[in-house]
């Protein structure tokens, strides 16, 4: 005789709280404790106490005068001959704000496609010459993009003429210098160091004392920013922009600029690593971290309502009730999307999510439809299901509400596309087609809802 065994109620409840569902939100919240505790440490870093340990302390004060030169230079190393001054500021202190925006001339070198080089110096008033007591920095002032890419006007005469290559790389002017100074408010320990970030930047006086921490904000400088370099121009505009900064931001900007640069390395490419800096230029830093929980908890729910989606489906085998025509246009309208974004170039961080909604959308078409492919001799062969009464209902309700719809819908698609194709100015005739079609899904989109709605409203849903 055979005894069932019965799980006991506890194990079973434990059971039931031990799914996929509770593990991601559990690793969730574990991501959000660890981020901010990483936050708090940035921000609030432990101040050495002299009575403890034998402490680094800053060398110039908050009220002492400072003095700030900018050079320019063709090289990126340090070479006295080929430097020119081009900006001085003295006697201001670390706290001060200020902004100039000067001309500057630019070497035949750097208008021949050539580069061009900050060479900035900053230490107390009347010691920028002296060696040991200056901070140094080196940033480009030019970089290498692609040429941005032409419109024209589709039916004009212009979009018969040769097109140039967008795709080669020339040399850009980067119009902003954005300067810092990190406030000198904390003394480092001796034993334990100064925080990792902080390596290469931080240098010191003959009496061990760290020199003005000298930070020059490049990731504000995004590809918009840029202005191609016109060989007949012998001037280019320069702002430079100063303010101090404190030990917690220099941090997370640091921190940040390394994992740009990882960015680079796993293939993105600029542009996509503009998407990220976007994030982070001329916004608020509380207004920066409320954006960041939002991003985590937008990454979170995206997750979950892809599993949801796929779990509904992967269970659903009757269509009855729901529009098949609402899920293929849903599939039409993701896979628009989807080009649309390639043709724009967008960041992978937007353009991979699309492409698994896409890839989910066309299965959910195969569930709708009962589509299975079966091979012979090496040929496939696709098969559309069976149907049952209650689906062949649902679809006369369809077609009915797909009827109705397609007297308001198809001449506002037309007209809209006569509009673009006169008035709005492409790239190529692709890249018109998709924008006339993705302009649909956009402004439409909603509309297809309403097949749905009819047969809610049919079955008293």
């Amino acid at each position: 005789r055979v005894r069932k065994l019965q799980p006991k109620a506890g194990s079973l409840e434990r059971m039931q709280w031990f799914t996929f569902t509770n593990v991601v939100l559990a690793v969730f919240a574990l991501y959000l404790s660890h981020s901010a505790y990483t936050f708090y440490e940035m921000f609030y870093p432990e101040n050495c106490s002299p009575k403890t340990d034998n402490c680094v302390d800053p060398y110039a004060r908050e009220n002492d005068q400072l003095e700030l030169r900018l050079y320019i230079s063709k090289r990126r190393t340090r070479d006295p001959s080929d430097l020119a001054l081009v900006f001085e500021r003295e006697g201001f202190a670390t706290a001060d704000i200020f902004s100039e925006t000067l001309n500057v001339t630019l070497p035949k070198s750097t208008r021949q496609n050539g580069t061009l080089f900050a060479h900035i110096l900053a230490a107390k008033k009347g010691q920028i010459e002296q060696p040991g007591y200056t901070s140094y920095a080196i940033v480009p002032l030019t970089q290498y993009a692609p040429k941005e890419e032409e419109i024209i006007s589709l039916l004009s005469e212009s979009a018969n003429a040769s097109k140039p290559d967008d795709d080669v790389i020339v040399s850009h002017w980067r119009p902003k210098l954005r300067v810092h100074l990190m406030t000198p408010t904390i003394a480092f320990s001796a034993s334990k160091g100064y925080p990792g970030e902080l390596v290469g930047r931080v240098f010191f006086t003959s009496n061990q004392k760290y020199l003005p921490i000298l930070y020059v904000d490049e990731l504000g400088i995004m590809l918009r920013h840029l202005k191609a370099i016109d060989a007949n121009l012998t001037e280019m505009p320069l702002e430079i922009q100063y303010s101090a900064i404190s030990i917690g931001k220099l941090k997370m900007w640091l921190t940040m600029q390394k994992s740009l640069e990882l960015f680079r390395t796993l293939g993105f490419s600029d542009k996509d690593v503009d998407e990220v800096k976007g994030i982070f230029v001329d916004t608020n830093l509380y207004l920066l971290l409320l954006t960041f929980l939002v991003s985590a908890f937008h990454l979170l729910f995206d997750f979950l309502a892809f599993k949801h989606d796929i779990s509904y489906w992967r269970t659903r085998k009757t269509m009855a009730g729901l529009s098949s025509r609402a899920v293929a246009w849903r599939c039409f309208s993701q896979f628009v999307i989807f080009l649309y974004l390639m043709d724009e170039k967008t960041s992978l961080l937007v353009t991979i999510p699309a492409g698994i909604a896409t890839i989910i959308e066309c299965w959910k078409v195969t569930k709708a439809f009962r589509v299975s492919v079966s091979w012979h001799n090496f040929i496939p062969r696709i098969k559309l299901g069976s149907i049952t009464d209650a689906e062949r209902e649902s679809e006369q309700w369809d077609s009915q509400a797909m009827t109705y719809l397609s007297y308001v819908l198809y001449p506002l698609i037309v007209l809209g596309t006569i509009y673009c194709l006169i008035y709005v100015k492409y790239k190529s005739w692709y890249s018109f087609l998709i924008h006339s079609l993705v302009n649909g899904v956009y402004a439409f989109g909603f509309i297809f809802m309403l097949p749905q709605l009819f047969h809610s409203l049919v079955n008293g849903v």
